[in-house]
């Protein structure tokens, strides 16, 4: 387990410190990034928020609250408190047109930042458990690596980065997104932003 969450809080870490992030849309608040390599899509959204970065992190690190936001989980059970800064959930998502519902068991670690300028980090993977085995009702699906960095801009703003390495379980959710049929991206960050002020 130890490993499992150090391994996780690191994925994270490396994905967002790769070079060559291409922007692909700007809003106000909010700056969607994509990232690929070999056959690897990793995208990042950027929002600003006017909260302090300590706020975002709790609200963010409670995936409880995720349904709040993101219309893409319909459910979100805790099955294991694992310790205060290791918790893993089981995830539904809402079907999509012609896509069974999709589930994930989910290893979510949360870590505060040791010096001044590192970001809170919430980092996602998923994870097998033998209390949850695949159901025929659900498609498993895998999370590789996914979750937020949380800047402190100022005592009430923070800059909060988003990251997912998009697996083919994630894909159909996001293809129409990246080549700019859907606005789904944006609306669930602009959602987050919402929830989080």
């Amino acid at each position: 387990q130890a490993y499992l969450s150090y391994s996780n809080i690191a994925a994270l870490t490396h994905l967002a410190s790769k070079p060559g992030w291409d922007i692909t849309k700007t809003l106000d608040n909010v700056r969607i990034w994509t990232h690929e390599e070999g056959a690897v899509l990793s995208f990042k959204v950027e929002m600003q928020v006017k909260v302090p970065s300590h706020v975002a992190f709790s609200l963010l690190s409670d995936f409880s609250l995720r349904q709040h936001w993101d219309r893409h989980f319909l459910t979100c059970k805790l099955l294991q408190a694992v310790s205060e800064e290791e918790k893993i959930y089981h995830v539904t998502s809402a079907p999509l047109t012609g896509h069974q519902p999709r589930d994930f068991v989910v290893l979510v670690s949360q870590r505060q930042p040791c010096r001044p300028q590192e970001p809170y980090t919430v980092a996602v993977r998923s994870v097998t458990l033998r209390m949850v085995p695949p159901s025929p009702e659900f498609c498993r699906s895998e999370i590789l690596c996914a979750g937020f960095q949380i800047h402190s801009n100022s005592s009430s703003s923070c800059t909060v980065c988003y990251f997912n390495q998009v697996t083919s379980g994630v894909m159909p959710y996001l293809a129409a997104n990246l080549t700019g049929s859907s606005k789904s991206i944006e609306d669930t960050a602009l959602e987050c932003i919402k929830f989080l002020e």
